[in-house]
């Protein structure tokens, strides 16, 4: 289909469209809403997680996508978090199976340590090596991070058998992430970007890389909006993207990212709004 947004290539072999639907914060029924529209409209990953509560909404538009005939299982990439209350060891497949059972899947494309550090101070090498057995089990296609920064990838680096594919942090043009970017593209891992558009204000016109002259004319002449233009910058990083929403037309203008290149001067424009100030965790 010619409306699907490219893949990558990630080291396992998988192969992870650069543009997914994030459903942080959605209420069960818009997170079901939203993930039926995001598959309508072309998109074929969706970011999900134990703490948000809306696993069992998002498996639930998924399977009737899948049913309806619109989508196989295999087109569709489903990524879930591990629980900081779950770190330890032992309870790491258990919380995957219940994961899987709320999403009604046999396994998920990508399961993620949501963060590097969880309750009781359980080394996340301990919890690394029980998300490798996922792997084994067929529960997960693929495992990765989140919220991980450079040493902490490191010592997973050289302490793991099943390397992490993908890691998931707050990444925009105010805080554009550039150097984790290089430092994990040299080590083949890809960055997913959560809160893309730096999770916008409109009555205060914030942040200015939506809002300011520059970039609404740059949205002009690329016959785009300012929202798509902040999205490509991101893809031209490398990153993935997982912008957030349940308004059906906002979902249909943030898939639509891909198709068009900002030149080198609008790069460098874009590239001027960083701060290296971050939001808020996800």
């Amino acid at each position: 289909m010619s409306n699907l947004a490219p893949c990558v290539d990630l080291s396992n072999g998988q192969k992870m469209p650069v543009v997914g639907l994030g459903t942080w914060q959605l209420q069960k029924n818009e997170a079901r809403e939203a993930v039926k529209k995001a598959i309508d409209v072309g998109y074929r990953l969706i970011d999900t997680a134990y703490v948000y509560e809306n696993e069992k909404e998002v498996g639930r538009a998924v399977n009737e996508k899948i049913a309806t005939g619109i989508i196989k299982r295999e087109d569709i990439f489903v990524i879930t978090k591990l629980d900081t209350r779950h770190h330890k060891p032992m309870l790491v497949e258990r919380a995957c199976r219940e994961s899987l059972l709320k999403l009604s899947l046999d396994y998920v494309d990508q399961y993620l340590i949501h963060f590097p550090v969880g309750e009781g101070f359980v080394d996340y090498m301990d919890t690394w090596k029980a998300m490798e057995n996922l792997v084994d089990l067929g529960l997960a296609k693929g495992i990765g991070l989140s919220n991980f920064n450079a040493k902490q990838i490191d010592r997973v680096l050289k302490n793991c058998r099943i390397r992490p594919v993908v890691n998931q942090v707050e990444c925009h043009p105010g805080f554009n992430q550039k150097k984790l970017i290089e430092f994990c593209r040299q080590r083949n891992i890809v960055i997913v970007a959560y809160s893309p558009l730096g999770r916008p204000i409109s009555a205060e016109k914030w942040p200015p890389y939506l809002y300011d002259k520059t970039v609404q004319n740059m949205a002009i002449c690329h016959c785009r909006t300012p929202v798509q233009i902040c999205l490509n910058y991101l893809l031209h990083l490398g990153v993935i993207v997982i912008p957030k929403s349940v308004n059906p037309d906002r979902i249909a203008e943030n898939f639509r990212c891909f198709d068009f290149q900002l030149d080198p001067d609008e790069l460098k424009v874009m590239d001027d709004y960083h701060t290296g100030e971050l939001i808020t965790f996800n």
